[in-house]
């Protein structure tokens, strides 16, 4: 026995006992077989597959729509569908996608990293885990299912701003907010599994400073979410109050502020932004001194400054009202204060490209989709500090600017980093090396659409084509032809993604070893590979 093991500290011994009398009802060694295995499992491992593939089947969902509502954008003048239902699938695209896909995601790749990445044997409530994942395909469900109510769907935008969501809006408003309410509940579980995890189980000489930056970076991640899932909670039971129940929070008529709705949701939105790229910039930070065969430069830095990008992130929320006339000292205050947040996100980059400065780079798949991440997410954050500038923000907001500017942070940013991590770890996962000349084809069809989707709406929204918007005129036409294209493409390019995976699932491909990347370091690259159902029964050393 190592002295760290005999160092254990009490709460570890009564949570690691639990955790074993819980898992001596399965089968000891291996994973219990059929169906029941995935509806009960309290694995952490089960639980982060069901997370990954309900947020790529979302991702697709989400990604029919973003079709629709490109096939409609393809020439002007109404073409396919109409405007109503043109609006329900930009709102339940803009949904499904942030809560539906990029979250889950993200979840999923907490529940099967953390433990295997601290040196725990599970999540450190797992039965609350399942309970977060179930819920997910229920909420989802109804929010689906109000698209064929009478009157439709959500058609308000993602951000549902009053009074479209209280006044103007049919019916299926009652099913949208229930499936919020459900979405936050189950966040908020997710958070507080990871916080308990992380505080409570980390193997005994694993310090903070020696964590993972996957591990720090969802850390913080997760009180965020704990601070701002309520706040969500509360505007959308105000709409639904309004919109049902004759109140008037938001109903100017009544002595309401429907500006004041627009607080309410950026104070939940905007930390929700970076609930959705710090996770992302855990996994770079990964990633990159993998294949750059370096350790990271500034690791402490990248600490303070994922912390710094939390704290700020509470103060810059009205920089998306800079045209509903807020005082001219507001504007000035929240001007500065988004561009002082983006002092840290600078540093992360400038940390990531130092650590590839003069290394030994190989360009593996993960390592393209990261180059890809810090290039691309790059450009999304410059344009986000041109819509910080209060008085060119008058020109640029509600125009395909913004538009280009959040695919850019979102896509080429949370959706690309969660790529880049499957493939990182996917060999860990299954045992089996993917195909890599579909991963090539993966990557270089995504990279050069997603280019050819996005970056012309940066000159249509400079030019003055306001968003969501079922029609347009003919200066925009060629613009978007192209913007369509890309997206199709890109579409088009997740199947190479899917049918990839699959395979992997299937375990076709050549065997790896424990390490699987030459570089790689840290506790989950010391496991067997494929990871065995049970890891560390007793608390590994950390190096």
């Amino acid at each position: 026995m190592t002295k760290a093991t005999e160092t254990l500290m009490p709460e570890h011994t009564a949570a690691h006992d639990n955790l074993s009398h819980e898992h001596d009802h399965h089968e000891h060694h291996g994973a219990p077989a059929g169906l029941m295995r995935w509806v009960l499992t309290t694995n952490h491992k089960d639980i982060g597959t069901l997370y990954l593939w309900f947020a790529f089947i979302m991702f697709l969902v989400g990604g029919a729509m973003a079709m629709v509502i490109r096939a409609e954008l393809f020439q002007p003048g109404l073409q396919i569908v109409d405007p109503n239902f043109f609006n329900q699938m930009t709102t339940v695209h803009g949904l499904i996608m942030v809560f539906g896909a990029v979250m889950p995601a993200f979840t999923g790749l907490a529940n099967w990293l953390i433990p295997m990445m601290i040196g725990a044997p599970d999540m450190a409530l797992p039965r609350m885990n399942n309970w977060s994942f179930w819920i997910l395909p229920f909420a989802f469900s109804m929010l689906l299912g109000s698209l064929f109510m009478e009157g439709g769907g959500p058609a308000f935008g993602w951000t549902f701003y009053a009074p479209l969501s209280t006044t103007y809006s049919s019916d299926s408003t009652a099913l949208f907010v229930f499936s919020v309410h459900i979405m936050g509940i189950s966040s908020i579980m997710g958070a507080i599994n990871v916080i308990v995890t992380i505080f409570n189980m980390r193997a005994p000489s694993m310090t903070w400073m020696k964590m993972p930056l996957f591990v720090w970076t969802w850390l913080i991640t997760a009180f965020l979410l704990i601070a701002v899932m309520p706040v969500l909670a509360g505007a959308v039971t105000m709409v639904l109050t309004d919109k049902f129940f004759g109140t008037s929070f938001f109903d100017a008529a009544g002595g309401g502020d429907p500006v004041m709705f627009q607080h309410i949701f950026w104070f939940f939105g905007h930390p929700e932004v970076y609930i959705m790229i710090l996770p992302a910039f855990g996994i770079i930070s990964q990633i990159v001194p993998t294949f750059a065969r370096k350790r990271l430069f500034g690791y402490a830095s990248m600490v303070y400054a994922t912390a710094s990008i939390a704290l700020l992130s509470f103060i810059v929320w009205a920089h998306h009202m800079f045209t509903t006339g807020m005082p001219v000292f507001a504007e000035m205050f929240f001007m500065f204060a988004t561009m002082l947040i983006s002092v840290p996100t600078g540093v992360k980059v400038f940390n990531w490209v130092a650590t590839m400065w003069r290394g030994s780079m190989t360009f593996e798949i993960p390592m393209l989709f990261a180059l890809a991440f810090i290039v691309l997410f790059t450009i999304g954050g410059l344009s986000g500090l041109m819509l910080a500038i209060t008085p060119v923000d008058f020109q640029y907001h509600d125009t395909y600017f913004v538009v280009a500017h959040f695919h850019y942070v979102l896509v080429t940013g949370a959706v690309f980093s969660i790529m880049a991590a499957v493939y990182y770890w996917l060999p860990k996962w299954t045992g089996k090396m993917f195909n890599i000349t579909l991963a090539k084809w993966h990557f270089w069809c995504s990279l050069i659409s997603v280019n050819v989707l996005f970056f012309p709406m940066h000159f249509v929204g400079l030019a003055g084509m306001p968003r969501r918007i079922p029609d347009y005129s003919l200066q925009f036409a060629d613009y978007n032809q192209w913007i369509s294209i890309g997206g199709f493409a890109f579409g088009l390019s997740q199947l190479i993604f899917l049918v990839l995976v699959i395979k992997a699932c299937r375990k076709e491909g050549e065997p790896v070893t424990s390490q699987v990347w030459e570089g790689a370091e840290g506790l989950e690259w010391e496991i067997p590979s494929p990871a065995p159902y049970h890891t560390f029964e007793t608390p590994p050393k950390v190096k």
